[in-house]
């Protein structure tokens, strides 16, 4: 893979990463565009559901700057859909362009779908080249698959990418200090809301309610424009969550779903369309989850001394996770 492809992945990559949260139920995605010598000539991002896709706005940027006749290898993170929904094939709007030589870095996760988008365009003269998961393209591809993992999760099984945020103590105590709501740096609380912005849901208990009164919505940093209301999951066995918490979380933005039976959980977020959901609450929800296997990672914040603190990141299966988008947990493992 030539340096400039991969330095292309990233750029693509990175402009997806940011509008992440703000796109499902459809996949965050990027796309690059290169003259001949491998000079970027666009970068864009999916934005959000029903606007055009990575691959038009792309296009879009280099025609307005006067430079798609300059266009003539494309990077995308996913492979370009070949049917219309509520916006046009990104394959069709490819060979519109001078764009012959195309790298995909993730064939399309839709049983339906896959090798459509790959296929029309060498069937119409494109080189196309796939990203293989081992050797030289194998870095670049972990990152394209980490940014899809919870979309292809979604559609493989209809249910979210489920993360557990999990904040500690240098002794291991999930407890603040006495008056305290939190134990962690304020880089640390900035992670996690740039987290709640990332994610489609958060799930809590009515314990944690109780007890902390929680908000739960993205505050530290600014949050996306115009996004679909978050989920918010109250696991409670009884049902019972106070009103006035409930009214004051939907005046807060949430979508609030009250569930009480937890092993229900994956699919009734599946239902809502969250593809992935973040959990912020005490050890004995975490047992559960644990128990019943129901989290994909695990991301535990252990505050350390002077301010800085560690984090370590623990993934069920394999070892692509979307935290990884993150620039301090990139290289983080357990």
């Amino acid at each position: 893979m030539p340096p400039a492809i991969a330095q292309a992945f990233r750029a693509a990559v990175n402009e997806a990463a940011r509008h992440v949260g703000a796109t499902a139920p459809n996949p965050p995605v990027g796309c690059t565009l290169l003259d001949r010598d491998g000079a970027i000539l666009a970068v864009g991002g999916h934005h959000r559901a029903g606007t055009p896709h990575a691959e038009i706005q792309a296009i879009n940027q280099c025609r307005e700057r006067g430079l798609l006749d300059r266009a003539h290898t494309a990077v995308v993170t996913l492979e370009p859909c070949n049917h219309t929904g509520r916006t046009g094939p990104c394959s069709q709007a490819l060979l519109a362009t001078p764009v012959r030589d195309v790298w995909i870095g993730v064939r399309d996760p839709n049983p339906h779908v896959e090798g459509g988008g790959a296929d029309h365009l060498r069937q119409h003269g494109c080189d196309v080249h796939v990203l293989h998961p081992t050797g030289p393209q194998g870095e670049i591809q972990a990152m394209c698959r980490s940014l899809l993992a919870p979309f292809a999760h979604f559609m493989r099984t209809g249910q979210p990418w489920v993360t557990v945020k999990q904040a500690l103590d240098a002794t291991g105590s999930m407890v603040p200090p006495a008056g305290r709501t939190t134990f962690t740096s304020a880089a640390s609380l900035d992670l996690a809301h740039r987290l709640r912005r990332a994610t489609d849901a958060v799930i809590t208990t009515g314990s944690t309610i109780r007890a902390d009164n929680p908000g739960l919505n993205v505050r530290r940093v600014t949050d996306h424009p115009e996004r679909a209301p978050r989920v918010l999951a109250v696991c409670t066995r009884t049902g019972e969550v106070d009103a006035a918490y409930l009214q004051a979380a939907q005046d807060r933005g949430f979508a609030v779903q009250v569930c009480t039976d937890i092993a229900a959980l994956p699919d009734m977020l599946g239902q809502a369309g969250v593809t992935w959901a973040m959990v912020e609450a005490g050890p004995q929800l975490l047992a559960e989850i644990t128990a019943r296997n129901l989290w994909h990672d695990w991301l535990a914040i252990t505050a350390g001394h002077g301010g800085t603190d560690h984090y370590s990141i623990r993934v069920r299966e394999g070892d692509v996770t979307p935290l990884h988008l993150f620039p301090e947990l990139a290289a983080v493992k357990e």
